[in-house]
This record gives structure tokens, C-alpha cells and sequence, in this order.
């Protein structure tokens, strides 16, 4: 059984395909640690999408939406040209975004790293954090999921 903010499957999530730049690697020619973060945002990035509650809509919405946590597990390096998919997984949304990643390599599959973000609602017009997501962002995720399996969604109510 899952918890009221704890998504059951089938999850929402999206996938991105990129390879990475030149200005992506160190000098051992892997990815450096820091710039996995920006492949996460292209996943987090078409996730978001796919709820049709991308950053201009959050904006729109008056809320914004800081990272408060991230959590990165490196498991194998990221070569400068290797392709890799990144994929985005909603995994919490009724009190926070919570969203797990896969970053695996584009041809055999293996998993290069996995890791975790978390982020909150905060109203932009007196920066007051929200202890629940707004009922846009709900209504959004719930929409989504019923696209996907309607008995899904209903049991998330």
C-alpha cells in the first residue's frame, strides 16, 4: 500500500536522450560531478511537460519551486560523446516534488548514476514556503495519471 503523497505505479515519467559536450568533461575526459545536474534538468524538463505544468506555468501559478535536497549516487563515469538517456521519475507530489532519475547509457542500458531531487512550493509574491503543493499542480498530476490509468488516479484522491 502507498502513503497519501507516495505515487503508486504506474509512475509518471519522461525520458530525454543527450550526449555530453566537450565543456561537459574534465580533464579525464568524463562527465565532472557537477554537470550531472544539468542532465537531470532536461529530464525534469520534459517531466514537467508532460504534466502540462512546465516552469512557465508554475510561474503563471504564483509559485516557485526551489530544489531543497538532491541526492546523486555515481556509479560508473559518463564519457565526453557517449549518449545517454536520462530519465525523470515523479515519485511524490502532494507536499513536495519529489523526482528520481536514471542516467543510463543509451546503447546497452547500463545505469551510470542515479540520483534524487526534492522541491517545494513557495508563493512568489511573499516567499512563504507551502507545506502542501497548490491544487494546480494536484489537479495537473491527478490529469496526467488518469491519461495513463484512470484507476490510478482515482486512488490517489
Amino acid at each position: 500500500m502507498t502513503s497519501a503523497t507516495q505515487l503508486p505505479s504506474p509512475l509518471l515519467s519522461a525520458t530525454v536522450e543527450l550526449a555530453p559536450a566537450l565543456y561537459d568533461v574534465d580533464a579525464m575526459g568524463v562527465v565532472w560531478h557537477g554537470n550531472y545536474f544539468r542532465f537531470l534538468e532536461h529530464a525534469r524538463e520534459a517531466l514537467l511537460d508532460r504534466i502540462d505544468f512546465g516552469y512557465l506555468k508554475m510561474d503563471a501559478s504564483g509559485f516557485i519551486w526551489p530544489i531543497v535536497e538532491t541526492r546523486m549516487k555515481f556509479i560508473a563515469p559518463v564519457a565526453f560523446g557517449q549518449r545517454v538517456r536520462v530519465t525523470a521519475t515523479l515519485v511524490e507530489f502532494e507536499n513536495r516534488l519529489r523526482i528520481d532519475y536514471e542516467v543510463a547509457d543509451a546503447a546497452t542500458g547500463e545505469c551510470r548514476n542515479r540520483a534524487r531531487t526534492t522541491q517545494i512550493a513557495v508563493r512568489k509574491d511573499t516567499h512563504e514556503t507551502c507545506f502542501v503543493s497548490p491544487p494546480e499542480l494536484v489537479e495537473k498530476v491527478r490529469a496526467a495519471l488518469a491519461k495513463i490509468a484512470p484507476e490510478t488516479a482515482a486512488g490517489t484522491a
